[in-house]
């Protein structure tokens, strides 16, 4: 972690929520450190438009917010409702989905609504997901709907005995695309507008963690090797694709692989999201640090013995391989850890150190999440922190995330 957010900033964040008199669990975003980070996702992309990842925030406002910046164009949703209501409610203009939908209540609603037609994207990698569509709204009944390929982005060396990144798309090599493309472009009521791809083996593995010298080093080998291959096959692929269907998209990477996917000719614009809250996930990345901007509070509510103070929640604990990484970090007051038996719990987490001797009923600890939009599941709000005239830190507003919206997609 950056200097800059020393103890004494943490402090800083805790007296202003205090101030407000703003009651715990809460969600604090600091604009600066936000400001940061939307700065330093434009560099990395030298150039190339950033599509906001929308599970990474889930807090409409910001959503928005980045958008109103150079370097930020479109939206990468997570569901079809969610992207539906983001087409609709926020007039974003250019929504595209991250992942298939077999939802039959959303894609009704969606499928008869020709503002949200026009502004959202499907995102397919089966003929099967076409069958499911037209079995929920005929294509007689609906705007032609405009759909994207998924193309896998693992690397399988070896000949494919090995498989490293995410499981998602079938479609991994050209012969794959095309065929699907040619299923799209014959069918009634779809039109190919798009691919995507998305490089989680090195978008989304640390590369400088440390104590893991040796480790870090395969990763980079590996993410290197893999990037070489990936440029050449979606190369490859789009260019395939571009003579079957005008592609408005070509749509890859994250937050992790910026300088990588900016780097690919095909690409049209980048995925990230995580980077602009700055989840401690991705503190072991050797290319970028992004300034910690969303934290939350927890308010101790009893002291089991001399040394440890137990907080109210926290069993916040993110999604993946279940590992301590998973877990939040507790960042302030410094040297506080968890007790190893109960952990993050879900209605108290006891946290042991020094520095609980000093704590009381009702002060707040404050800590760091993994990953950055799923926290805003846990929340109806978020205090926006600003520096005022003298430096110090101060809650501007008060906004909701989805949930405070009543939003609940996943």
């Amino acid at each position: 972690m950056s200097s800059a957010y020393d103890q004494s900033w943490w402090a800083g964040i805790a007296d202003a929520v205090r101030t407000a008199g703003l009651d715990a669990p809460i969600l604090t975003l600091d604009m600066a450190a936000f400001a940061a980070n939307v700065a330093d996702l434009r560099r990395r992309a030298a150039g190339t438009p950033i599509r906001v990842a929308s599970k990474s925030l889930r807090v409409r406002s910001i959503i928005e917010n980045t958008l109103g910046h150079p370097g930020y164009a479109g939206v990468l949703a997570y569901d079809l409702a969610e992207a539906h209501w983001l087409a609709t409610q926020s007039g974003i203009t250019d929504v595209l989905m991250g992942y298939p939908t077999v939802r039959r209540e959303a894609l009704t609603a969606f499928a008869t609504d020709e503002i949200a037609v026009s502004r959202v994207t499907l995102l397919v990698d089966s003929a099967d997901q076409l069958d499911l569509i037209d079995s929920v709204v005929e294509p007689d009944r609906r705007p032609a709907l405009r759909v994207a390929i998924d193309i896998d982005a693992s690397y399988r060396p070896l000949g494919g005995l090995v498989h490293i990144g995410v499981r998602r798309s079938p479609v991994h090599g050209v012969a794959d695309a095309v065929a699907l493309a040619r299923t799209i472009t014959a069918r009634a009521g779809f039109t190919l507008v798009g691919a995507m791809s998305y490089e989680a083996q090195v978008a989304g593995v640390a590369d400088d963690v440390d104590g893991r010298a040796l480790q870090n080093l395969a990763v980079r080998l590996m993410q290197q090797r893999s990037m070489r291959e990936l440029r050449r096959r979606r190369g490859a692929i789009v260019a395939a694709l571009r003579e079957i269907a005008d592609l408005e998209i070509v749509n890859a990477g994250g937050t992790g692989s910026l300088e990588e996917s900016a780097a690919d000719s095909s690409v049209t614009d980048i995925a990230a999201g995580s980077g602009l809250f700055g989840g401690h996930l991705f503190d072991g990345y050797r290319r970028f640090r992004p300034a910690p901007a969303l934290s939350f509070g927890l308010d101790v509510v009893r002291k089991p013995g001399d040394d440890i103070a137990t907080c109210a929640g926290g069993g916040w604990i993110a999604s993946g391989p279940p590992a301590a990484d998973r877990l939040p970090i507790p960042v302030w007051p410094d040297g506080l850890s968890y007790v190893g038996t109960e952990a993050a719990g879900e209605v108290q987490t006891p946290l042991r150190g020094d520095a609980a001797r000093d704590l009381r009923a009702g002060d707040r600890i404050w800590f760091r999440h993994t990953k950055s939009g799923e926290v805003c599941e846990r929340s109806a709000r978020v205090a926006l922190i600003e520096r005022d005239a003298t430096g110090d830190p101060r809650v501007r507003e008060v906004v909701p995330t989805y949930r405070g919206e009543g939003r609940c997609f996943l």
